[in-house]
């Protein structure tokens, strides 16, 4: 499949973000959002309708490698569907996004899924009750096996502005964002409470008159901000002054960013 390394950039209301403002590359930004997140939609190849995809709710584990890992029935109809032909994708979106779908980040893996060997059963058992402590009610029927997703290839979507193929080798060698278990509680406390900081921020960072402007994402680098003026609606990305790698770290850059950004603005 074609890789483009550097992304692409949505047409229409998505404006192209500043290539002054570094950001984890797609990489580290996948392998964080599939750590967070706990379903996705397993789309596997129809044996009723030979070449149609088929769509399943899907809990998933991460191995060390990044590996979806599924605990699945045989009566289930996508695991028919995978005993048939194991191509199959896994669509994986930004948990608690409630804002406009496609502004929020999502991952596709594509790939072979197989029956787990019996090798890795002992070790992949533990960790997937660990996070599914329910599944132990059904863990040990017969019908039940676990299966995992052989990542191919990776495609990454991080909202307006940034999508692109990532190299299957290149995910997963990478390690999820530092800030990826706090990020929600700092999106929400930004766009909850500090509204008037963010449209600070556009006009001081970007050189934007913002009429709204909503965090969308926040890692180890910056943030990204959707920013509307009038009907326009653009993608921006500012940077932190350094790296941050915790909440507190995170909220002093924050302050420091606003008391500067007041500076910057002065009449």
């Amino acid at each position: 499949m074609t890789k483009d390394p550097i992304g692409s950039q949505h047409a229409g209301n998505g404006a192209p973000l500043s290539p002054s403002a570094p950001e984890p590359a797609f990489a580290e930004r996948a392998r964080t959002l599939m750590s967070l997140a706990r379903t996705g939609t397993l789309a596997t190849v129809s044996r009723k309708h030979p070449g149609w995809p088929f769509g399943s709710v899907m809990p998933y584990h991460l191995d060390a490698q990044g590996r979806p890992v599924f605990l699945i029935s045989l009566m289930a109809m996508h695991t028919q569907n995978l005993r048939a032909d194991p191509r199959a994708s896994l669509l994986v979106t930004q948990p608690g996004w409630t804002g406009d779908p496609l502004a929020g980040a999502r991952v596709t893996l594509m790939g072979q899924v197989t029956e787990l060997p019996a090798s890795d059963l002992e070790p992949t058992r533990a960790a997937y009750l660990a996070r599914y402590e329910n599944a132990a009610a059904w863990v040990d029927f017969d019908d039940f096996a676990f299966y995992r997703l052989e990542v191919l290839d990776v495609y990454y979507v991080g909202g307006f502005g940034a999508m692109g193929w990532v190299l299957a080798a290149d995910y997963t060698k990478a390690e999820p964002d530092p800030l990826a278990e706090v990020a929600s509680g700092i999106i929400e406390h930004m766009n909850q409470d500090h509204a008037e900081a963010l449209r600070l921020f556009c006009q001081a960072y970007a050189d934007l008159s913002a009429e709204e402007a909503l965090m969308t994402a926040v890692d180890r680098l910056g943030f990204r901000l959707r920013v509307r003026t009038g009907e326009r609606l653009q993608g921006v990305r500012l940077a932190f002054p350094h790296e941050v790698r915790s909440a507190q770290e995170a909220r002093t850059v924050l302050v420091a960013m606003v008391r500067d950004a007041r500076e910057k603005v002065k009449p």
